[in-house]
């Protein structure tokens, strides 16, 4: 059965929540997957504490939103607030660009505090793998840099709202579908053109990929496992197709379909919109089964994938 939400309701917050603990007390496992800009959105305050109590087991996120979480935490005092955003005028807007700060809805990123301060201490891990001989996933770059410590010395909010923090103390794994669309790896591939960098230094999309399927065979191959995607976009898109993959190109049967599916996203549904595609679509291709249970609330996400993760919380 499938429950479409097409505006926010206490009611849809409290069907989804349900749903969703349901899921993890059946199958014990449950992805959250990360679009938008949900970290500068401060989604930390209430996924961190997600993590510490095991309600999260694995991770999808832009990245974006893996890099902007870490910023937040390093950064947060230099942001610029912006509350009439809509109503910047495009002159506005360059007189932003030329301080610096780069505008993520109402929110400026200072890109000295943050993305270069990033940036010299992710070099260092970059080029310390690679003289080594080693390779690393994206995330494993920045769990390496909040293990080492060097990052404390910068932190301007409280480490246990950081949900990048919360997932490196679990060692959480986590999949970073088109990392090079992020700042960072814009960064590296600036690195590579120069020649200083090799590609092969940080893991691919398809090893995430290969990743993300032994994960799934592992820990989900009987009971499958929940999906809470926040947002559309690849965050989501990549993830979820690992169950078909497995069925369809590798031919393995005996692994069962995600378990529970909620989708919090204010894409409208239009013809060829994958974003906004209604959850049955998803049984044709495989991802969803008949009787999985399945949610979408049309709304801001970065207000009720708090409510959501709350009530679960008992907040």
């Amino acid at each position: 059965m499938e429950r479409h939400y097409r505006h926010f309701n206490a009611a849809s917050v409290v069907d989804a929540a349900r749903a969703y603990e349901e899921s993890l007390e059946n199958g014990g496992q449950m992805m959250v997957t990360l679009a938008g800009a949900m970290s500068t959105g401060e989604l930390g305050l209430s996924l961190a504490e997600m993590i510490r109590q095991d309600k999260v087991q694995i991770i999808s996120c832009t990245g974006a939103n893996l890099e902007e979480d870490l910023m937040n935490l390093v950064a947060h005092s230099h942001y610029k607030r912006i509350p009439e955003y809509r109503d910047l005028t495009p002159a506005q807007e360059w007189e932003l660009l030329e301080q610096k700060l780069n505008r993520v809805t109402d929110t400026c990123i200072p890109e000295e505090e943050a993305f270069r301060r990033i940036e010299r201490l992710a070099l260092d891990g970059w080029k310390r793998a690679e003289a080594a001989g080693e390779r690393y996933f994206p995330h494993e770059y920045l769990y390496q840099l909040i293990r080492t410590g060097v990052l404390k010395a910068h932190y301007e909010i409280d480490p246990s709202d950081s949900w990048l923090v919360a997932a490196a103390e679990k060692n959480l794994p986590i999949v970073v579908p088109g990392w090079e669309d992020s700042t960072l790896g814009n960064i590296f591939s600036a690195y590579m053109i120069r020649g200083e960098l090799k590609s092969t230094t940080v893991k691919s999309g398809v090893e995430y990929m290969v990743m993300l399927a032994d994960w799934y065979r592992n820990n989900c191959a009987e009971k499958g496992a929940g999906f809470f995607q926040i947002g559309g976009g690849i965050a989501g898109d990549f993830p979820i197709c690992v169950v078909p993959m497995m069925h369809q190109d590798l031919g393995i049967e005996d692994v069962s379909f995600w378990n529970y599916f909620c989708q919090i996203s204010d894409s409208t549904t239009s013809y060829g919109s994958y974003s906004g595609a209604v959850p049955n679509e998803k049984i044709t291709w495989g991802k969803l089964g008949i009787d999985t249970p399945k949610f979408i609330i049309e709304s801001d996400a970065t207000i009720v994938a708090p409510l959501v993760f709350a009530w679960i919380l008992g907040w």
